[in-house]
Formats: structure tokens, C-alpha cells, sequence
């Protein structure tokens, strides 16, 4: 009974936060895969527009996928806080993503305060195990 009911709750959240997304930031082109327990999960198409010469995917491409992905599992976990806002975002770039395959982020939330939540989200390429990127954030909550 108890797993049903947080899969219910999980569900609305993500319906929730995924409302949330498109309509306050149509132009993103990161979805929300899944939201829940100080967690999440974004996946942002690759397409020739994402590409840097080289053919590899931008760094501000994966940039927004961590960016999102932090986003995200904050307003899974605190409810919908517009005015949330980014203030920092490391990122490690580990190896060369599959220009022909989605990013996937996976955020887990590590600390949530009052005023700063920290998270971290590794990026993968469709498909692999390993990450192509490691990011580190903090965002500031308003009073």
C-alpha cells in the first residue's frame, strides 16, 4: 500500500514539475525524464545544432542538461520555486560524448538547506555507461 501510494505521489510530481517546465521555459529543448527522492532525470536530444567543430556536443549544451537536471530535482523536492536561481555550476568534461546519441543527466540532491541546495549530476551519452561529464551546483532558494 505504501509503495502505491509514493508511486502516486512520485507520478504527480512529475506531472507537476513537468507542467512547470514547459510553460515557463518553452524554448528548453532539456524534458524530464523523472523526479523524485532528492533526484532526477533530463534527457536532451543531440542534433547538428549541439554540435562544436569537431563534431562533439557543446559544453553549454551540457551545461543546461546539468543546469536542468539540478533544477529540476529541487523542484521535486522543495515544490515549484520560480525564483530558485543558480549560483554556481562546475563541470568536469570526462570524455567525448556520441554526437548521434540524447544526453542523459542524473541528478541527486546532496544537501538541501533553508537557503542552498547542492546536487550533482553526471551526463551520459545515450546508451553508455560511463559519464561524459560530472557536474557540481549550488542553488539559492528565496526567503
Amino acid at each position: 500500500m505504501l509503495a502505491n501510494s509514493f508511486e502516486k505521489m512520485a507520478m504527480t510530481t512529475l506531472q507537476t514539475v513537468v507542467a512547470f517546465m514547459t510553460t515557463e521555459f518553452p524554448q528548453s529543448r532539456v524534458t524530464v525524464e523523472a523526479v523524485g527522492s532528492k533526484a532526477s532525470v533530463v534527457r536532451r536530444d543531440v542534433g547538428v545544432d549541439a554540435l562544436r567543430p569537431g563534431g562533439t556536443v557543446s559544453g553549454p549544451v551540457m551545461m543546461e542538461v546539468a543546469d536542468v537536471a539540478l533544477y529540476v530535482a529541487i523542484l521535486g523536492e522543495v515544490g515549484i520555486v520560480p525564483l530558485a536561481v543558480t549560483t554556481s555550476l562546475n563541470i568536469n568534461f570526462l570524455r567525448k560524448p556520441v554526437a548521434s546519441q540524447a544526453l542523459i543527466g542524473r541528478c541527486e540532491l546532496l544537501k538541501v538547506g533553508r537557503s542552498l541546495v547542492i546536487g550533482e549530476v553526471s551526463i551520459y551519452s545515450e546508451g553508455t555507461e560511463e559519464p561524459v561529464a560530472h557536474a557540481v551546483g549550488t542553488y539559492a532558494l528565496p526567503r
